[in-house]
């Protein structure tokens, strides 16, 4: 009996140790679990934060992309304004026909001038073979000369730097 009593002592003193032990694991994992949804919270922040950011950067990007569309053309057409007023002075003193003559003359040659200056270039086709990324056909005629020749342009075609802003319109030789 008395080996009873020393058995039932010591399970009761296991017992208070076991849930000592199981009561640190239990505050071990509370605070685990604590530090976990404290990270989650921290990064669940710093989402937010740079969803914002990019938010702001996409509509400030946007802002300035239509800024840049809506005066990307002010500086040629200050280079333009000048050929404008030489339009009016031309204009104003029509009564003289060959001095008129030769201020639209001189009147192409500074409107030209800026154009070349922005890139703008003629695309040359009379006589040249004829090349279907630059020329457009609008008539073929048999020639003696030999097929795809271009025989006539009837509306000039413009690149500007390495793009074509409008076909050469062209009559070539063919069959």
């Amino acid at each position: 009996m008395e080996q009873k009593k020393e058995d039932k002592k010591h399970s009761e003193a296991k017992k208070p140790a076991e849930e000592t032990k199981e009561t640190s694991e239990v505050e071990s994992l509370k605070k685990q679990i604590e530090e976990k949804s404290h990270k989650i919270d921290e990064l669940t922040d710093t989402l937010k934060r740079l969803q914002a950011e990019f938010e702001n950067f996409k509509k400030r990007t946007e802002k300035e992309k239509s800024e840049f569309m809506k005066y990307s053309s002010a500086m040629i057409i200050s280079q333009i304004l000048p050929v404008l007023d030489s339009f009016e002075i031309a204009l104003k003193n029509a009564s003289d026909k060959e001095k008129f003559i030769d201020g639209m003359k001189m009147i192409y040659a500074q409107l030209h001038s800026v154009l070349e200056k922005e890139g703008l270039r003629p695309i040359h086709a009379a006589g040249g073979i004829f090349d279907p990324y630059k020329h457009e056909v609008l008539m073929k005629e048999e020639s003696d000369k030999p097929e795809g020749t271009i025989l006539e342009e009837f509306q000039k075609g413009y690149m500007l730097n390495d793009k074509v802003l409008r076909f050469s319109k062209v009559k070539i030789s063919g069959k």
